[in-house]
């Protein structure tokens, strides 16, 4: 396999797990000064890289990110998405608290659970995706649950408990719309 293949695996798995551009490219870089010195000292590119390239850019990733900063980011992000489907309910209805049903709980849960699933299996969690991702799967959850359950609220959630689960998630959500900024100006 060619130095160009093994860095085109390795960038197209490494984006597909959500790695930022700029860590992208600085492990590019320094994947391929490894590959060219390995070639230099006569070496063959699979001395560097193992057998399976797809499975070294896997391992790669997951060190860059270990699994404890990720499951930091995924229950900050999922308070963040509560906490902002908490707060429209407020600004909706144009009252300080919320009443929380079965059907509302029920939501909030499939969609945490669905974009926990979508980041162990992509490698990252980032706002946009898992909020589609998790809106299309948990409607169909909540409708049901609305329909099975008698009704009636469970526990009520002031506006101030709506705000306080959307601090966790500010860091993170400002972190993946800062990139997308700084790519779409020239």
């Amino acid at each position: 396999m060619t130095n160009e293949r093994i860095l085109a695996v390795c960038r197209s798995n490494w984006e597909y797990r959500g790695i930022d551009d700029a860590s992208v490219r600085e492990m590019l870089d320094e994947l391929s000064a490894h590959l060219e010195d390995a070639s230099a000292a006569g070496r063959t590119t699979r001395d560097v890289v193992g057998d399976d390239v797809r499975a070294f850019a896997a391992s790669w990733a997951r060190a860059r990110a270990p699994f404890s900063r990720r499951a930091l980011r995924m229950v900050s992000m999922a308070c963040f998405i509560v906490g902002w489907l908490a707060l429209f309910g407020c600004l909706l209805r144009w009252t300080t608290d919320v009443a929380v049903g079965a059907d509302d709980l029920t939501f909030c849960v499939a969609l945490i659970v669905v974009s926990v699933a979508w980041e162990l299996r992509r490698g990252t969690l980032s706002l946009g995706r898992s909020l589609a991702t998790g809106l299309a799967a948990t409607l169909c959850a909540a409708l049901l649950t609305g329909w099975l359950s008698p009704g009636g609220a469970l526990f009520t959630l002031p506006l101030w408990a709506a705000v306080g689960m959307l601090l966790p998630g500010v860091p993170y959500a400002v972190t993946d719309t800062r990139p997308r900024k700084a790519t779409a100006t020239p």
